[in-house]
């Protein structure tokens, strides 16, 4: 068994993203510029955007943090988007969900221009990637592409098993394995509801869960000799930890790690990738990679 290890590869691409934009601002281009929009004090959004604060400098990009109250209308967070759409020093943005009840987050997510929507969640973006044109690639399965091209993980041709039919992870993730530049691989969607989840799952040579469940997936589930990727971060009560709580992923470790070639853990896997990846974003939206 393998551990593959999200938190040194995205350290990896951050120094070779540092490098390059060192190399664009010797060469009298602009610094590549992130802003983030952060509605109410939700304290895993908190946490997230401090993170994407620390690598925005690691990377050695501009950064800008715009803050709301939970009270904020949709009109005034539409008005900020607005905004940043029209700032040409600002290369892509992201508005951190969950946002508050009263607000429709899609209407906010269409709001974005899609040439500056560098989490990749803008129907333009889903639209392109579904049928392979180039353009900004949601976070978490870009993330995922890259630590499976980064360790040498044979996809083409092999069946994956995507748990979880989400937005942001599950369909976009199939999508991915399922094109031919990315994954070529056999792909079925598994959910709550699929009635022979267990059975496809064992089948699977590449299994990505992101069902949202706290060891979902046991070892019965999983055939011997089987990549897995865990994106699973549910916070669990544990009072051992600091802050009284710990990450718990998707997949029960303990049981399953020793019947896996590859497997990432819980922290340190998907989720620092997930971060790396929209660093990626940001230095195509500066250098106009994509439109």
């Amino acid at each position: 068994m393998q551990l593959i290890d999200g938190k040194a590869t995205a350290a990896a691409i951050k120094a070779e993203i540092a490098e390059e934009v060192r190399r664009l601002m010797a060469d009298g281009k602009k610094q590549p510029h992130l802003a983030a929009v952060l509605v109410g004090h939700d304290g895993g959004s908190e946490t997230y955007v401090k993170n994407k604060v620390i690598a925005c400098e690691q990377c050695g990009f501009k950064s800008s943090l715009i803050r709301f109250e939970a009270d904020i209308t949709e009109a005034e967070l539409l008005n900020c988007v607005h905004r940043l759409n029209q700032d040409e020093d600002v290369d892509g943005f992201i508005v951190q969900l969950p946002l508050p009840k009263h607000i429709d987050e899609q209407k906010i997510i269409e709001a974005i221009d899609y040439r500056k929507d560098v989490d990749g969640f803008h129907p333009i973006n889903v639209g392109r990637m579904a049928i392979g044109l180039p353009c900004f690639i949601s976070a978490t399965p870009l993330g995922i592409i890259t630590l499976l091209q980064r360790y040498g993980i044979k996809t083409s041709g092999k069946k994956c098993v995507v748990l979880g039919r989400s937005n942001i992870v599950g369909k976009p993730m199939a999508q991915l394995m399922l094109q031919k530049q990315y994954g070529d691989a056999t792909v079925t969607i598994c959910h709550s509801h699929s009635p022979s989840l267990k059975e496809e799952c064992r089948e699977a040579d590449i299994l990505i869960a992101a069902i949202g469940q706290p060891n979902f997936v046991t070892a019965d589930m999983v055939k011997e000799g089987a990549v897995v990727i865990d994106v699973g971060t549910t916070r669990v009560e544990d009072k051992s930890h600091k802050g009284g709580f710990r990450l718990n992923g998707d997949v029960k470790y303990n049981e399953v790690a020793a019947k896996c070639s590859f497997i990432t853990p819980v922290p340190g896997g998907v989720g620092p990738m997930t971060i790396c990846s929209l660093m990626t974003n940001t230095l195509a939206a500066a250098k106009h990679t994509y439109y």
